[in-house]
């Protein structure tokens, strides 16, 4: 069972509330001083720097890139490395913003981006992780620090954020939280889930979430506005990965053979089209 902590968190508010949600990122996020020696920006230049001949720069290996995540309306992405984590922006494509930290440390294994706001979800991963891989960190870069968290009593796979919920996948289960007090809400019970398959919609509607069923190539379709949950059967091989539309409507889905794309309707389980590779 998941244990919340009990950090106080003065400043956390509902992400709906949040003035800059949905906007550019805020300038303090582009360029910020540092009131903490760790964690620190990493900047683009360094003005104060000697650069006279006998100067040596001590070799510093390149950081290893561990999760990418677009977030939720494709106009950003985010990349976890083994110091820290990146923020880019996808049209025009340009890096943003980037948190570097302890470079003895600092590995990020899951980095969710809310929209364009400063609030994140932070997991710990690599050899040399900033946090425990069971927890799941609310990073708030306007305070620089961590303000709140969940943990868990095995490895966390991946997160999934709306303005309202948080939803957290480990191997063989699913937690689904409410974003403004970090109140459990619902469970899930899987496959064998290693990558982390969920999708949940983003739409202003109620919440549709799908996540892998209970057997081989199923899925799980959550509808959280009628109380529905639908399985369906996508594919005779194990699912090797699915999209959501934005509104829950439309389900695409392939299988570990990777010969078709099937897209199927929420709402009563039908399917729509099916595309077969090499297919014209």
């Amino acid at each position: 069972m998941p244990t919340l902590a009990a950090n106080p968190k003065p400043n956390f508010l509902p992400p709906t509330d949040q003035p800059n949600h949905g906007l550019d990122l805020p300038p303090h996020m582009q360029r910020k001083p540092s009131h903490d020696p760790n964690p620190n920006p990493t900047p683009a230049t360094n003005s104060n720097f000697d650069a006279s001949p006998e100067a040596v720069l001590p070799a510093t290996p390149p950081p290893s890139l561990l999760y990418l995540s677009f977030n939720q309306d494709h106009s950003c992405f985010a990349a976890g490395t083994d110091h820290g984590f990146w923020i880019y922006n996808c049209d025009p494509f340009r890096e943003i913003f980037r948190r570097d930290f302890d470079h003895r440390g600092g590995g990020i294994g899951v980095v969710e981006m809310l929209y364009r706001c400063y609030i994140l979800a932070l997991v710990g991963g690599g050899p040399n992780p900033q946090y425990p891989p069971n927890k799941v960190m609310i990073w708030d870069d306007n305070q620089n620090r961590c303000i709140g968290e969940v943990s868990f009593s095995s490895e966390v796979r991946s997160v999934r954020l709306r303005r309202d919920r948080i939803v957290v996948v480990l191997e063989h289960k699913i937690f689904v939280y409410n974003f403004a007090d970090l109140k459990l809400l619902h469970q899930i019970e899987t496959i064998a889930n290693p990558k982390g398959l969920c999708a949940v919609s983003q739409g202003a509607g109620s919440l549709v979430l799908v996540c892998p069923g209970l057997q081989k190539g199923q899925v799980r379709i959550e509808h959280y506005a009628s109380k529905r949950t639908k399985f369906n059967l996508a594919h005779d091989s194990r699912i090797a990965c699915f999209a959501l539309s934005q509104d829950g409507q439309l389900l695409a889905t392939a299988s570990t053979k990777g010969t078709l794309v099937r897209v199927y309707n929420t709402v009563d389980g039908s399917l729509l089209q099916e595309v077969r590779r090499g297919s014209r």
